[in-house]
């Protein structure tokens, strides 16, 4: 069975992406700890990231720097948060995560659900620093 990375990816399920190559994606939660909160995703169902091949790892990393330098530059947070927990969902992500203190990292207390709409504006902005 596919995971839910796997749906979201393969288009089965909506997705707010920010980034597209042939190796990973980047989109945003829907259970954000900030606005602008990010996921990059391998595009093979890799479970644990210790498993993740190292050319791959390396790429998902720096996938994840980039994203991390355009929340920096469209959203202009103190720091950008940066963890692989791999508990939520069985298919290896790293979240990046727009932070103004310790406490915005709090896994136990994410923002609301967030709609589309909500995302939609944190996406464009991301997608727009990319560009540049």
């Amino acid at each position: 069975m596919s995971t839910i990375f796997t749906r979201i990816i393969e288009g089965e399920l909506p997705g707010t992406f920010v980034w597209r190559d042939d190796r990973c994606v980047a989109f945003l939660s829907i259970n954000p700890l900030s606005p602008g909160h990010t996921l990059v995703v391998p595009i093979a169902e890799i479970d644990h990231w210790l498993d993740v091949p190292a050319d791959l790892q390396a790429h998902l990393f720096d996938v994840s720097r980039r994203i991390g330098q355009a929340q920096m530059k469209a959203l202009r947070p103190e720091r950008i948060g940066l963890v692989v927990a791999g508990f939520e969902v069985p298919h290896c992500h790293i979240h990046v995560c727009p932070v103004n203190s310790m406490a915005d990292m709090n896994f136990a207390r994410p923002l609301p659900m967030a709609s589309a709409e909500e995302l939609s504006g944190p996406a464009e902005a991301i997608r727009a620093a990319l560009g540049d």
